[in-house]
């Protein structure tokens, strides 16, 4: 690949984007031999599978032996087999049953069309049978899955709250008394609220079981993160102990080139150099997708947004054409999750076959799709995580053959931080995965569930921890809960109205949600909860839908309802707020190693927030173009914080060296950089978490900076981000000081979320506030 770089550096528009070029060595493949059955072998074998990775089989003899296991390898490390051999065992010895639980519609109906071909492969008589059930079937298509009994049941956790465990009783009793292995795929991508809501659905799962007389094993199959058996734990409600952890992957691959490529500052009539901004990572990626493609290498380009991929996937063979190219213009393609079954399946087996030679794709190629080895993997922009990055980048690679790897740097701060360190992205420890099933916002909603399951009893704390009987308490002196005595104990019946899992998303944590509705065709086009109604649907506001623009032109709390209208708004829209937290209790205190009279607290919170009007700024430049008042109502937001007083020291230094403005710049710059350096240590996104950063707070009695998980309850990120604080602090020193902007730009300290429009803001004074913490003044 050193001459693809090469070519790179002389193509016309090469102005040094190249920050980084690294080679990342190939590896042999190790296997490892099964005593399996003889259909199976002859099945594998039909499949091309003739031995199996170490890896795979140090998985089935775990399974074998009764432990439950998480595997943590690369994609296309062939994760499935080391579950799939285990189900079908089960299925084929005694008729034992497997669920597997998939995150998105697209992977299981991939991974049911995958399993359901070696099924078939087991021949008559096997007693494997596999069949998926989802919301996309028909009440017919259902009840069918239901008459055939199967023996491998592919869902997802939305369809196991609404769908199974509702029903357990009578539709699913055969089911759940026969079941003895889970399967939960992709589980790093089960954190935050999400994470939270299916972390404790498992346990609801568990506890059905349980009045089967069933205990089934977990299989749980994660990308590489930091903490995969503490996570696979928290989400499946088992002792961590008894898990076994497979995270050395033994399949081969070819070497990859990485690329690290920085679009350049923009240097016109507008924006000087010297800005910190810089030419659009779109922009840069299509034209290395098109160069690529016409290149002769087979390239995938994962992008954020599926109208992005759409829009760009259609630029690209515009452009190929316009080159003389109109053969490859007609194999450019766009894959998402959206697409219907049959248009993803024709887009798979034409990559696979060679004769699609570019997609421009969302992450729906980044999880277990099947789609063979490409010649190259492009990043439009930092995916977010180096997990995702190393997921992504795991599709390029066909055999032992060499591979292209570019990321494309976008203009935010762990972008440029990345740009600007890149040994972070190759050597830094994996981010950790964070859910939290003690959330005391979700967990009564879950009780509530399972208690319209089947009976609850003392016992049940075991599954739902300490806070279970409160909670048990609350609702029965409400009447939610229905109490009576029996032999064994009191037991507790669901008494409320409603069906409550009906009543709950497992995908949010807002129980209210307003709807939009375009005012041209009266359909709703999308729901918002109730608090990123207020900030992202006011009146005036700009909202971006499926690759449509509209501008809200009415918001209606009476009906929770917003009406929008289609429009070509040439700008952008930013709310402008104001916040304020009360400390409720701290719960954790942890002094700094260089100043232990300074001490980082970990606290139950209450944030209130008011939204006062809104900016409408240049979607090219970035300029405010004009400002309106809004009248919303005051919203409150408990939930946890982590928090820190400035030292009076350090806030004199501060102000005698910048004043009032830049003292006050100074605590808000820094809590924005670390807020923006979340995500390169925990798996979540920047909007996430929420901040405030004030010159004088009552509980601290001097100045103090919040980050704050921005979900009811907290989902356990500051938590995690209290224990790593000066780990955050050191690395948002190194991201803010070395931007070479003058005042603070969106690749160190300005943020599109910031209420109060990024104003003040001041480099050197945060630099300043975090080395004094650390003690490297």
């Amino acid at each position: 690949m050193d001459d693809i770089v090469e070519w790179l550096r002389d193509r016309p528009y090469y102005e040094g984007q190249i920050a980084d070029h690294r080679r990342i060595p190939g590896q042999e493949p190790e296997f490892a031999d099964v005593d399996l059955k003889p259909r199976m072998v002859k099945t594998l074998d039909e499949q091309g599978v003739d031995r199996l990775y170490r890896h795979q089989a140090e998985a089935i003899e775990a399974v074998r032996d009764g432990d439950d296991v998480v595997i943590a390898t690369a994609t296309a490390s062939g994760k499935s087999l080391a579950y799939t051999v285990p189900a079908f065992e089960n299925a084929m010895d005694h008729g034992g049953r497997t669920l597997y639980v998939g995150p998105q519609n697209a992977l299981v109906e991939d991974q049911a069309e995958t399993l359901s071909e070696l099924a078939r492969g087991l021949g008559f008589g096997s007693r494997v049978s596999v069949d998926q059930y989802t919301g996309r079937q028909s009440r017919s298509e259902k009840r069918d899955v239901r008459d055939r009994r199967p023996t491998v049941l592919l869902s997802n956790p939305d369809m196991v709250h609404y769908g199974l465990l509702p029903h357990g009783y009578n539709l699913w009793e055969w089911f759940f008394s026969s079941l003895e292995l889970v399967v939960i795929d992709e589980v790093h991508s089960y954190r935050g609220v999400f994470g939270s809501q299916v972390a404790l659905t498992m346990r609801r799962l568990n506890r059905m079981c349980e009045r089967f007389g069933a205990d089934p094993q977990f299989v749980c199959c994660s990308a590489t993160i930091g903490n995969p058996v503490d996570h696979a734990a928290t989400v499946t409600g088992r002792d961590p102990d008894g898990f076994t952890l497979v995270d050395e992957d033994t399949s081969g691959h070819g070497p990859r080139d990485w690329v690290l490529w920085n679009p350049p500052e923009y240097d016109d009539d507008w924006q000087e150099r010297g800005s910190g901004r810089r030419k659009s990572s779109h922009t840069e990626t299509k034209r290395l997708f098109t160069d690529l493609v016409t290149k002769g290498l087979q390239t995938l380009t994962f992008t954020r947004a599926r109208q992005t991929a759409e829009q760009y996937a259609t630029d690209s063979a515009t452009e190929l054409r316009e080159r003389g190219e109109g053969d490859l213009a007609g194999k450019v393609g766009a894959y998402q999750a959206a697409l219907k079954p049959a248009k993803r399946r024709e887009l798979e087996d034409r990559l696979h076959s060679g004769d699609l030679r570019g997609v421009w794709s969302t992450n729906a190629l980044e999880l277990g799709v099947d789609v063979g080895g490409l010649d190259a993997v492009l990043m439009d922009g930092y995916p977010g995580t180096r997990m995702s990055a190393f997921q992504q980048a795991g599709r390029a690679g066909r055999g032992d053959d060499p591979a292209l790897v570019m990321m494309v740097g976008g203009e935010d701060q762990l972008d440029q931080y990345l740009m600007a360190n890149p040994e972070d992205v190759f050597e830094a420890p994996p981010e950790d995965a964070i859910c939290d099933p003690e959330n005391d916002q979700l967990l009564p909603r879950h009780v509530a569930c399972a208690a319209n399951e089947n009976w609850l009893s003392e016992d049940d704390e075991a599954h739902f921890g300490e806070p279970f009987s409160d909670v048990v308490s609350r609702f029965a002196d409400a009447g939610v809960l229905k109490r009576r005595e029996t032999d064994d104990g009191p037991r507790w019946t669901f008494n409320g109205d409603g069906s409550p899992q009906h009543d709950m998303n497992l995908r949010t944590a807002e129980e209210r949600e307003i709807s939009l509705i375009d005012q041209s065709s009266n359909e709703t086009i999308a729901t918002l909860g109730f608090s990123d109604a207020l900030r992202d649907a006011h009146p005036g506001a700009i909202y971006h839908q499926q690759g449509r623009t509209y501008e809200v032109v009415d918001l209606d709390l009476d009906r929770d309802t917003a009406r929008l209208q289609q429009s070509w708004a040439d700008y952008y829209t930013q709310i402008l707020s104001e916040k304020d937290v009360v400390v409720n209790e701290d719960l954790k205190t942890e002094p700094l190693s260089a100043r232990p009279d300074t001490t980082v607290r970990f606290a139950d919170v209450t944030v209130t927030e008011q939204i006062t009007g809104y900016e409408r700024k240049d979607s090219k430049t970035g300029e405010t173009l004009g400002t309106s008042t809004l009248d919303l109502p005051e919203t409150t937001l408990r939930t946890k914080s982590l928090y820190f007083p400035v030292p009076e020291d350090v806030e004199f230094t501060m102000r005698e060296a910048a004043g009032e403005y830049g003292f006050n710049g100074g605590i808000h710059a820094a809590e924005h950089g670390i807020i923006s350096l979340f995500p390169f240590h925990l798996l979540c996104d920047r909007a996430d978490v929420g901040g405030l950063s004030t010159p004088y707070h009552a509980h601290t009695d001097s100045a103090a900076v919040f980050i704050y998980d921005g979900y009811p309850g907290g989902v356990g990120l500051t938590r995690r981000g209290h224990a790593r604080v000066e780990e955050l602090f050191e690395r948002t020193a190194t991201l803010i000081d070395g931007c070479d902007c003058a005042d603070g730009c969106p690749a160190c300290v300005q943020s599109p979320h910031c209420g109060n429009a990024n104003d003040p803001l001041a480099k050197a004074p945060a630099v300043q506030l975090l080395e004094a913490l650390l003690g490297d003044e």
